[in-house]
Order: structure tokens, then C-alpha cells, then sequence
């Protein structure tokens, strides 16, 4: 079967999953209201290390949840009820049906992440006020997009995970407790291998300024690395076990 159709069909079983339509809707929302948030608490900082960039972005921490919740979800519903023997079923390429997973996974949610991104920086500039005034143009867009690109990778990092794991559950177990508790702890370990982590790396884009061994674009090239290796976990696994 041409490639086309299995991803269309893809695209069908993602669209008419309310959980996963809230999914997508909850990334913006909740990004926003973070973002918000910190434009609030940091609208009259004083700190000379205050970073307007990053705090118009400041949501996209846990915002993330909403996108590799999505990203593991998407994948968890094909282990059960024997859904996935189904889809092999009808599309015997595992590969070829893998790889339209990962599309209809990564496309929506960089469609969606770069509106979050949109969104995020114009509540962000306006809780700010003054201060968002050292925010350039440049600045700006390279945010808004490398907040899309960031999300779709960690969406996708999530539903390569998930495939190996053959658990939505599994999968949020270790990936929420690793953004919300180790990255935090890390967070202010710079120079190191903590620079290298997922979330880390990919955050840089959001960041007026870095110090770290990686920049904007490297940063999320490791991202893309960490998602790339988990999504050939998961082909690995799609090709090499029963269904």
C-alpha cells in the first residue's frame, strides 16, 4: 500500500480520539497560562540574569506534558484490544506503517507547537510589559519556532518510547517524573552532560542567552537525536515483535 493512504488513515485514528484532539488543545492552554504565570512573577524582577525570552517561553516546561502525553498516547492505543494486529493487518509494511504513526504524531504537533509558540510569546510580552521590550524580532521567531520544533520532538521521543515500552503508562512514568523532578534538579548544572539531556538541549532556543556547550539549533539537534534513536527503538521493536 503507497505510503499516502496508511498515513491518512493514521491521521483518522488520531482526529477522531477526543483524548487526543484535548491533548492538542491543552498544549496551547496550558503553555499560556504558565507563560503568563511567569510574566507575572517576573514583571517587576530586578535580577540582572532575568531572561524576558525565556520567560515569554517559560510554559513550554509543562506544556511538554501535554505533548508527549499526546505523542504516547497515540501509539499506547494501538496495544490494546488488539488494535495493532488489526493495522498490520491492513498495512503488512511495519516499517511503512511505523513511519506513518511517527508522521501523524510529529506533523500535528509541530502545527500546534509553533501556535503555542505564537501564543505563549504574545501573553508572555504582554504580562511583561516593559521588560519585553529587549526581546527582539529575531529573538522572537527564532522562539516561536524552535518552541514547535522542541514539542514535536518530544512527542515524538514519547511515541518511539511508548512502542518499545507497549505502554502509554509506562512511558509517562518515566518521562514526567524525568522533566518535572530530575530536569529541575539539574537545571542549573551547565557545562556537563546535564547539557545533553532531552528537555535541556531543546530548551536552549527558548533562552535569550546561553552558557552552556550548545546553542539554539545544536540544542535541538540533540533533541533530535534523542528522538530518532527512540523511534528506531520503537521500529525495532514493531518489526522484530509479535503484534
Amino acid at each position: 500500500m503507497p505510503f499516502a493512504p496508511v498515513l491518512h488513515s493514521e491521521w483518522l485514528k488520531i482526529r477522531t480520539l477526543r483524548s487526543l484532539v484535548a491533548g492538542l488543545g491543552a498544549l496551547v492552554l496550558v503553555t499560556a497560562a504558565f507563560s503568563a504565570l511567569a510574566g507575572l512573577d517576573n514583571a517587576a524582577d530586578a535580577d540582572a540574569d532575568f531572561d524576558p525570552l525565556f520567560s515569554a517561553f517559560f510554559g513550554v516546561s509543562f506544556g511538554q506534558i501535554a505533548a508527549i502525553t499526546f505523542g504516547a498516547q497515540a501509539v499506547s492505543s494501538e496495544f490494546q484490544g488488539g488494535a495493532l494486529r488489526v493495522s498490520l493487518s491492513a498495512v503488512p509494511h511495519r516499517g511503512r506503517w511505523f513511519a506513518a504513526k511517527a508522521t501523524a504524531i510529529g506533523v500535528p504537533v509541530l502545527a500546534v507547537g509553533l501556535l503555542t509558540g505564537c501564543v505563549s510569546l504574545a501573553v508572555g510580552k504582554a504580562v511583561l510589559g516593559d521588560r519585553a521590550s529587549a526581546i527582539s524580532w529575531a529573538e522572537g521567531l527564532r522562539g516561536v519556532v524552535g518552541c514547535g520544533i522542541y514539542l514535536a520532538l518530544m512527542a515524538l521521543f514519547a511515541a518511539g518510547l511508548a512502542t518499545l515500552l507497549r505502554s502509554g503508562v509506562a512511558t509517562l512514568s518515566i518521562l514526567i517524573p524525568f522533566l518535572l523532578i530530575v530536569s529541575f534538579v539539574v537545571g542549573d548544572v551547565s557545562g556537563s552532560a546535564a547539557d545533553f539531556l532531552p528537555d535541556k538541549a531543546g530548551q536552549v532556543a527558548l533562552h535569550e542567552t546561553w552558557g552552556g556547550a550548545l546553542g539554539p539549533w545544536t540544542g535541538l539537534a540533540v533533541t533530535a537525536v534523542w528522538a530518532g534513536a527512540a523511534l528506531l527503538a520503537g521500529a525495532w521493536s514493531v518489526r522484530r515483535r509479535d503484534a
